[in-house]
């Protein structure tokens, strides 16, 4: 899961010192004119906006209209490494976050989009030693801990994927992923009651999760209880259809491998 630093963007409109996070008046850097901020705020709300449409190529080029304006800042280029990221294009992204985090080497967000990045190319030790760094700087980041399950679960260390996932529960009570990660984790160890409880409390508090739905769909159905696991998988793909696609749920959400077989029987009726 990446994070969109779209708080930081308040710093096109106001100087900073060279160690900060900002745009810093230098020899190098001089100093924009009030037009040329105003706007950097136009197309940073028209990147926000494209983001938040989906249309990441859109907000990928208004990212890199900003870096081109403000190379100081590192929030644009972390926030175009992630608009990058989410059209796959993972080297171009890590090396937008490799700027920021030498921009700004204290800011905790570009280690952990990065750490993502990695983690999708399945470089999982390094993609660890990214959130442990974000750890450093933030003890208490719940998705740094969730993230860090999820590098965890690549590596197939499922009682320590576990432990993270319910750190990042404990500090964001609400993280719903970070519950519902560690509901598959219960699966794949043998846990199913578990799984279960934690899948029906988590669809009872977020009815519109669908991957949530999906999940109590195989569980249930492997275990006999196929007229209520039918009713979960209308919602599911009602929601998000992907789930159809066993490559997609195995490699791109990347559900444990138990999850991903008893997925399989249902779609297969097996």
């Amino acid at each position: 899961m990446i994070r969109w630093i779209l708080s930081l963007l308040i710093i096109l409109l106001t100087w900073t010192s060279v160690t900060g996070t900002g745009l810093a008046q230098t020899q190098d850097n001089p100093p924009l004119t009030e037009e040329q901020l105003e706007e950097g705020q136009s197309i940073a709300k028209k990147a926000i906006a494209a983001t938040e449409n989906g249309n990441f190529a859109q907000a990928e080029t208004y990212w890199t209209q900003l870096v081109e304006t403000f190379p100081s800042n590192p929030a644009a280029w972390s926030n175009r490494g992630n608009a990058r990221v989410s059209q796959n294009k993972l080297e171009a992204a890590i090396a937008d976050f490799n700027q920021a985090i030498e921009l700004a080497p204290e800011a905790a967000d570009p280690y952990l989009n990065r750490g993502t990045a990695l983690e999708a190319q399945g470089k999982y030790d390094e993609a660890i030693a990214d959130y442990n760094r974000v750890l450093e700087l933030n003890p208490d980041d719940a998705m740094a801990y969730n993230n860090r399950g999820n590098a965890k679960s690549g590596e197939g260390e499922w009682e320590q994927a576990l432990t993270d996932y319910r750190k990042a529960s404990e500090i964001a009570p609400n993280f719903a992923f970070a519950r519902a990660n560690a509901a598959l984790v219960y699966y794949q160890i043998g846990k199913t009651g578990e799984a279960v409880k934690e899948m029906r409390n988590l669809v009872r508090k977020y009815p519109m999760f669908p991957d949530v739905r999906a999940a109590l769909t195989a569980v249930l159905w492997n275990i006999g209880q196929q007229g209520e696991a039918e009713s979960h998988w209308v919602a599911a793909v009602g929601m998000d259809n992907r789930y159809q696609d066993l490559d997609w749920v195995k490699n791109i959400r990347r559900w444990p491998p138990q999850m991903v077989a008893a997925l399989d029987k249902f779609l297969n009726l097996k």
